[in-house]
């Protein structure tokens, strides 16, 4: 930043290097002075201090962002402003981008990719139930550690550039979103829910298993166009094997009206959880052509994009702006209902091709069905794989049949389906006894999922630990791999952190004695605000929000407050015009009126 030494943002964070350039901002690797530890810090174009709409709502949602306290979650330490702009100090992650990664590493195992968007969605739920939507979800924003954990970074920026008043998709300077991972509402500059987020998840998740992006095209506006208007491929369609199950939660994802995506975060996670635990997905795999009918549905109730009402693009960025259309020449309704006619009747068709000839897309051809109903469940997949077609497992609970036992096959056996398509399997698991699983170490989350799975209730107490990160699971009862009748409760213990800890009166101090001594103390998560004071010296604290002596979970928020110094005041200045001098002399006999200059003299 600086050839006059290291740059040094609040006389607390020391800037090193760049290590990325975004759209908006500059990325540095800097030093907390104050907890000596790494940390990332986001400084923002100064085009973006300019504009004191956004400079208040970037401030809002930087507070928003550093509420979100999730493991899957790029924590948000502190945010200022310094040297004509604004900038953000967040969690420094050791390890690579997931846009870094595709590009070195090609496309990633069907499993690998599910469990990275499973993570992703994790984060997006927990954000989404407190009432922030990322709005700007591709692979860049989501991090990868060296030990694998995924972290989805800039929760609130995307916000911060617009808000519920602008209905654009970009605005002087301000972009929204990536238009490589706009949802079609989000491409029309409508207003936008937590189900676009899953959109856009959709699209790095295919991008994950492809390489590429759903769509493609030689401009963000071309690719915006094709959001709202075009049918979404599937990853066959560009030449990739896709297990069936996960390219159904893709295409569930993919779909153009919100409510035909999942209803929320938390249900595309299960569903991708059960496709890693090779149980059956609540996403059709008639999305697979049902998803090529979608543009046809959103034509009649949405504007199309069409390119040419382009507005300005942001930098790099990936931004669009529509304008409003010329309104139509008269005479041309006519000709421009006939071309609309045709489009649709050919659209119609191609779907009607597209279906009937779904089955032979990239090479498929159907084959035979294996009749396996009576064979045990293990036999039965082994017929069903031999026979080229990929196998879904159904547990049920069935009367008077053995365990293990297949009870039902969907399709049935003698039908014909395409290589490869998934054969659900219904099979009887009985209604003895289970085996617990061990969630000891796992998130609250993971752990209620897992215990579910398994066909058992779960009871979550918290208990506050200083040795186990919060959200995490210290014990249960009863143990891993105890057997269990099916519905048995099974009680978990979940750390709710450090133990509360009381605020120290750091009142008088400077900002780094203030901020060691919070430090020491097992504060983790401290911050600093300036406020005038007329009896505070300036550079000292005024005090501590939470206040001194307050109780509070040490990993939770502690703004100090700094005197600024006296405010500063306005004097008023008095109309110049002077007032009639008065003297100490008895009146006299005013003098004849003049038409020069007069002046004003004081009596002996």
């Amino acid at each position: 930043m600086s050839d006059q030494g290291p740059t040094v943002f609040k006389d607390r964070y020391e800037l090193h290097r760049k290590l990325a350039r975004g759209g908006m901002s500059d990325v540095y690797l800097a030093r907390d002075q104050v907890l000596d530890r790494p940390v990332a810090i986001k400084v923002l174009f100064p085009e973006y201090a300019k504009d004191p709409t956004f400079v208040e709502r970037f401030r809002r949602e930087a507070q928003a962002a550093a509420r979100l306290n999730h493991p899957n979650i790029v924590a948000v330490y502190d945010w200022g402003e310094q040297l004509g702009t604004y900038f953000i100090v967040m969690e420094y992650i050791e390890g690579r981008s997931l846009s870094e990664i595709i590009r070195a590493e090609g496309a990633l195992h069907p499993k690998r990719a599910a469990e990275i968007a499973a993570d992703v969605a994790s984060a997006l739920a927990f954000a989404h139930r407190n009432g922030v939507v990322h709005r700007d979800i591709k692979p860049g924003n989501v991090m990868v550690e060296t030990s694998g954990h995924v972290k989805v970074a800039d929760f609130g920026i995307a916000q911060a550039l617009t808000g519920p008043e602008q209905a654009q998709l970009t605005r002087a300077g301000s972009v929204m979103g990536t238009a490589t991972y706009f949802s079609p509402e989000q491409a029309q500059g409508k207003q936008v829910d937590p189900r676009s987020d899953l959109y856009s998840l959709g699209c790095v998740l295919f991008e994950m298993l492809t390489t590429r992006a759903p769509f493609t095209g030689d401009s963000p506006v071309s690719i915006a166009y094709k959001h709202v208007q075009e049918a979404p491929p599937t990853p066959a369609d560009v030449g990739v094997t896709v297990p069936v199950p996960l390219t159904a939660i893709i295409m569930k994802c993919l779909a153009k009206a919100p409510d035909d995506r999942y209803a929320n975060a938390d249900d595309l996670r299960a569903d991708l959880q059960r496709f890693l635990d090779g149980q059956p997905v609540l996403a059709s795999t008639g999305a697979l052509v049902g998803a090529a009918t979608g543009a046809t549905a959103m034509m009649g109730a949405t504007t199309a994009l069409p390119p040419t009402t382009a507005g300005p693009v942001g930098p790099g960025t990936g931004g669009y702006a529509p304008v409003d259309e010329e309104p139509p020449r008269k005479g041309s309704n006519g000709i421009l209902i006939g071309l609309l006619v045709l489009f649709l009747i050919g659209l119609a068709v191609g779907l009607f091709f597209l279906a009937s000839n779904f089955s032979s897309r990239s090479g498929n051809t159907d084959v035979e069905v294996p009749t396996v109903i009576g064979k045990t469940i293990d036999d039965a997949e082994k017929d069903i794989q031999k026979a080229g077609l990929a196998v879904s497992r159904n547990p049920q609970n069935i009367d008077g049949k053995s365990v293990g036992e297949v009870t039902a096959q969907n399709p049935v056996g003698g039908s014909k389906a395409p290589v490869n398509s998934t054969v659900i399997l219904t099979y009887n698991v009985g209604a003895g006894d289970v085996s617990v699983p061990n969630v000891v170490g796992q998130q609250q989350t993971d752990a209620i999922a897992t215990i579910q799975r398994a066909e058992l209730r779960e009871n979550v107490q918290q208990q506050a630990d200083d040795n186990v990160p919060k959200g995490q699971v210290i014990s249960q009862n009863p143990a891993g791999d105890a057997k269990v009748a099916k519905g048995s409760v099974v009680t978990i213990v979940v750390s709710s952190g450090k133990g509360n800890k009381s605020v120290p009166n750091v009142a008088n101090q400077t900002l780094d004695a203030a901020s060691n001594q919070l430090g020491q103390q097992g504060f983790t998560n401290v911050g600093s605000v300036e406020e005038p004071s007329t009896t505070v010296a300036k550079g000292r604290v005024i005090r501590t929000d939470p206040a001194a002596g307050v109780s509070m979970d040490p990993t939770a928020r502690v703004t100090i407050v700094v005197s600024s110094g006296p405010p500063v005041t306005t004097t008023l200045t008095p109309p110049t015009t002077k007032p009639p001098t008065t003297t100490s002399s008895p009146p006299t006999t005013a003098p004849p009126t003049t038409t020069g200059p007069t002046s004003t003299t004081s009596a002996p």
